[in-house]
């Protein structure tokens, strides 16, 4: 699982029941906070830490959840040349019948 330590941007999936499709996991605004505390010497810290402590939590788990991950590279790379190997098949089927004229569709005039 590779991703950025400061920034995640998570991208909409395929799945109906994921919520939080194009919500930006931007950590830094909360580690700025967390640096304002520590020079106020703010008690407000521990807050703080807990807001990012959630946050990296919610990343993990979303995460976690996208399909493909447990896919190593070379797998998701397979896959992925099998479906362009289908999609480019379906495009050849589909000009193939497109060409057959098979029906005549009488224009509406």
């Amino acid at each position: 699982m590779y991703a950025p330590l400061v920034t995640i941007r998570m991208m909409a999936t395929a799945q109906p029941i994921q919520e939080k499709e194009n919500e930006d996991w931007s950590l830094l605004p909360l580690v700025h906070d967390i640096i304002k505390c520590m020079d106020k010497d703010s008690q407000d810290i521990h807050q703080e830490l807990a807001k990012l402590k959630s946050k990296i939590q919610e990343a993990r788990e979303q995460i976690s959840n996208m399909p493909g991950i447990d896919c190593s590279p070379e797998e998701q790379q397979e896959q992925l040349g099998t479906l362009r190997e289908q999609v480019r098949t379906k495009n050849q089927l589909l000009h193939k019948y497109k060409g057959l004229c098979m029906f005549d569709v009488p224009k509406a005039s």
